[in-house]
């Protein structure tokens, strides 16, 4: 027993560095993106950032006030901050945190370099990082900051994909963008959010639902691997196959897009004649479950 809770422990200590190590470098990644192709390019990610951006770029054009990323991050991100402690997990919260602390300490350090002036290529390659960065932190149980607390808090509560709701918000910050500096830049965000919000809706799945409808003859063993991967349930119906006019049992459940992979695979192997339609859900009311972040 005592040899068991000690494995555990160490399995806990050695996913945690990897967490950290991971998240560090999405941090590099991203402070590198916003001092190549986000200020090359004047563009506006949306969320934290692109209010830390709008407002760094305002005081420095309007008032000649240089102000540092870092502390007006901080100040931004300390309402979602709070959300994320109270409704999502403290682990989770404090690794976001370091991400947040690190990427801004970078932004403020590091040189500017030019990789190219294309706008079109800053704005595609732009997003695509970010979006990438983005992921990479949803992946490893943490978040960029700002408007990613608020939109998993929203996937948490309401059961929906928060991350399209995020970018109607992120449509005022370019709309004020777009009056203070040109809508051109303005439109490029655009384009540079969409891009970001593709990406991450490729590499991170967590909150998007698939409907099963698996024909078996092995129903209990399906709704039990069912169960032990997803923790979902599952409905059974009898019916009879049209073709051998033999009795067949239906399977209905829903998994998240991140599970279902690994349903299928499980199921397969239980019964490989089964056959198995799998539908993108659209909306989801009611009871669904959903592992609470550390």
């Amino acid at each position: 027993m005592e040899e068991s809770i000690k494995n555990n422990k160490n399995n806990i200590i050695k996913n945690d560095i990897k967490r950290f190590v991971v998240i560090s470098l999405a941090a590099i990644l991203m402070a590198v993106n916003i001092k190549t192709f986000v200020r090359t390019g004047d563009l506006f990610p949306g969320g934290a950032t692109g209010i830390t951006l709008l407002i760094t770029r305002s005081a420095r054009i309007f008032f000649n006030v240089q102000l540092p990323y870092t502390l007006v991050n901080i100040i931004l991100n300390a309402i979602p901050v709070y959300i994320g402690f109270r409704f999502i997990g403290k682990k989770f919260t404090l690794f976001s945190c370091w991400v947040i602390l690190l990427a801004g300490f970078l932004v403020d350090i590091i040189p500017g370099y030019v990789i190219t002036e294309d706008i079109l290529l800053i704005t595609i390659f732009g997003g695509i990082i970010n979006g990438l960065v983005i992921s990479i932190c949803l992946l490893m149980n943490a978040t960029t900051g700002g408007t990613d607390f608020i939109s998993i808090y929203l996937s948490e509560k309401k059961g929906m994909d928060a991350f399209n709701i995020i970018l109607v918000g992120n449509a005022v910050v370019l709309l004020i963008a777009g009056l203070l500096f040109g809508w051109d830049r303005a439109l490029y965000s655009i384009i540079f959010q969409y891009v970001t919000t593709t990406v991450i809706h490729v590499l991170y799945r967590k909150y998007q639902q698939i409907t099963l409808f698996i024909v078996t003859d092995h129903p209990n063993e399906v709704c039990e691997i069912i169960s032990k991967i997803s923790h979902h349930g599952a409905t059974t119906w009898k019916g009879e196959g049209h073709y051998n006019h033999c009795e067949r049992t239906l399977v209905y459940s829903i998994v998240s897009s991140a599970e279902a992979d690994k349903v299928v695979k499980a199921i397969k192997e239980i019964d490989k004649a089964a056959f198995i339609n799998l539908i993108k859900t659209q909306q989801l009311l009611g009871r669904f479950y959903r592992r609470r972040a550390d």
